[in-house]
């Protein structure tokens, strides 16, 4: 059997877009939108409002937009606290991440004077917040780790410094 393959090119419409800021000379920007189409081989412009339909004209110079900063990463102090048999330890509300590794024995933990409540050998927990853009989030209850005869295990945590 024989036969030919080929393909048929039909001249469509080739859309692109992007946002672009209209910056006026006292600094303040309009966001809006600007959509290149090729047509018959002519590249067209146009500018819309973000809804993509309402002409927009540009009355200042055109940029691309800026995002604001992000407010800059605090710093960060951290604890390592390890204890072996019987003892406590105690973690104040108001930290961003607090980690237990339990090596030997049944410690507890009681979160926000709470009941305590026993971890076995080869648990590891941890608690923290993601900063999300705002800093000073942070774990809102305390921790008490209290460990008996054979216990063995480790506590770190962090806070904004």
């Amino acid at each position: 059997m024989a036969g030919t393959s080929g393909s048929v090119a039909v001249a469509t419409v080739d859309d692109e877009y992007e946002i672009l800021c209209d910056v006026q000379t006292d600094g303040t920007s309009t966001p809006f939108l600007r959509r290149y189409s090729t047509e018959d081989g002519a590249t067209v412009v146009t500018d819309t409002t973000l809804d993509g339909s309402t002409a927009y004209t540009v009355a200042g110079t055109v940029g691309r937009c800026s995002e604001p900063p992000l407010p800059p990463n605090p710093q960060l102090a951290g604890t390592i606290q390890r204890q072996t048999g019987a003892g406590t330890v105690t973690i104040a509300a108001g930290a961003r991440s607090v980690t237990i590794i339990v090596y030997a024995g049944s410690p507890t933990v009681a979160i926000g004077g709470g009941t305590a409540v026993p971890l076995n050998a080869g648990t590891s927990l941890t608690w923290s917040v993601d900063r999300g853009g705002d800093a000073g989030e942070q774990l809102q209850d305390g921790y008490v780790f209290t460990g008996v005869a054979g216990a063995e295990f480790l506590v770190t945590s962090t806070r904004e410094a």
